[in-house]
């Protein structure tokens, strides 16, 4: 299929307003994480847990900017290798970009799949094999139905999910009522061992943030995208913020630090020491977070593959678009299949770690790819940044990736 023949292809539905955007951009970000993220940011931070989420909001803001611009330039999916491309007229780099995204989407699913295994058995006793495949199918189908049919689901387990943190923040609440008499407490100061153990937390807390940049894969499902996708980016960020800022000053509230970074299950920890009940919501919350993830990660990969495939970098079949469903059938079936492969063949203990590795490396490309369009003079028809935000967040990026590689030696 010749470049005018793909551009003539039926499009994507453009099915998503706003609100929708908005919910989907909180649901990538959300995630599972903050639930058992917290512990690990409070056993570095400390009481300061809150101040580590609020700098790691700010780190990821410089990236989630740069997302934005690049989006609002060039409206396509799979728009890292396009933004790479643009940037540094690469093909082969862009390529690569690309399939390291989609490598992201499918081993973060498998994993999660792989997780969502062990919570069902607490409730069904069903064989492993068995779960992760009628679980994998049903995604696909539900990804395969429609963009705005997924999108609503998202946004009801978003829903959901932000019920859960808002139970806890409940629970919590005579705790949270002692903040004002103890503001002083939760600020640093100018106590270098306090900042050092921040800026540690910054670093877990971090990942708490990862999910905006799955929004700008589904630019061509978006209604007046060169609007909606940067308000999108920016209100989700915002929202996202205040609620782990919230939810951190009521865990170190309610639980002593050391107590919530011991615990695998820390929300579920707050919830049964401030209510002495069964914390059982909360680990079905956590399910159900698991299973919006999933959902994300799997329309991101196989918009990613649409998108290369529309570029002429991959097989024209991966580009084709359902008639009825207007969703790209062959990409997501491609998607689901290494789902399948990796949950039911390969170990995963390794995989979130090269996922963050893999993560951490195209924020870095696509903060200097804006970087490189800056200063050759390129004008953005909307959305703009400063020239410094994608260079700070070039240079943050770096050293998280050599930060974490150092750990990893």
């Amino acid at each position: 299929m010749n470049q005018s023949s793909r551009d003539n292809a039926a499009p994507l539905l453009r099915g998503l307003g706003l609100p929708l955007v908005v919910f989907y951009g909180v649901g990538t970000i959300l995630g599972a994480g903050i639930y058992v993220l917290i512990g690990e940011v409070a056993g570095y931070a400390g009481i300061h847990a809150p101040v580590a989420f609020m700098t790691a909001s700010l780190l990821a803001a410089l990236t989630a900017f740069s997302y934005a611009e690049l989006a609002v330039r060039f409206p396509r999916s799979a728009g890292e290798a396009i933004y790479v491309q643009e940037a540094f007229h690469r093909d082969t780099l862009a390529i690569v970009v690309g399939l390291m995204l989609v490598m992201i989407g499918i081993t973060s699913s498998a994993t999660l799949v792989s997780g969502l295994t062990g919570y069902v058995g607490e409730l069904v006793p069903l064989p492993d094999t068995f779960t992760k495949l009628a679980a994998i199918g049903i995604f696909g189908a539900v990804v395969i139905w429609g963009i705005r049919q997924s999108v609503v689901i998202i946004s009801l387990l978003t829903v959901i999910e932000i019920l859960g943190l808002l139970i806890v923040i409940w629970v919590a609440r005579d705790a949270l009522g002692t903040v004002p008499d103890r503001v002083g407490d939760f600020v640093p100061g100018l106590d270098a061992a306090a900042w050092s153990g921040v800026l540690l937390g910054a670093l877990v807390a971090f990942y708490a943030f990862i999910g905006f940049e799955d929004m700008v894969n589904v630019v061509e499902e978006i209604k007046s995208p060169e609007k909606n996708l940067p308000r999108g980016i920016i209100i989700a960020l915002a929202i996202t913020t205040l609620l782990y800022f919230v939810v951190a000053l009521a865990a170190v509230t309610a639980v002593p630090p050391a107590e919530l970074a011991a615990s695998d299950a820390p929300l579920a920890l707050i919830y049964e020491t401030r209510t002495g009940r069964d914390p059982g919501i909360i680990a079905l919350i956590s399910i159900l977070s698991i299973t919006n993830g999933i959902l994300v990660q799997c329309i991101m990969a196989s918009r990613v593959l649409y998108g290369m495939s529309r570029r002429g970098w991959l097989p024209p079949v991966l580009g084709r678009i359902h008639p009825r469903t207007r969703t790209p059938v062959y990409s997501t079936s491609l998607v689901i299949a290494g789902i399948c492969l990796m949950a039911l063949t390969l170990p995963l203990l390794s995989l979130a770690k090269l996922t963050s590795y893999i993560t951490l490396t195209v924020f870095a490309l696509i903060n200097l790819a804006l970087v490189r369009i800056k200063l050759r003079g390129d004008k953005s028809p909307g959305f703009s940044t400063p020239l410094w935000v994608p260079v700070f967040g070039a240079v943050c990026t770096l050293m998280f990736l050599t930060y974490q590689l150092a750990l990893a030696l």
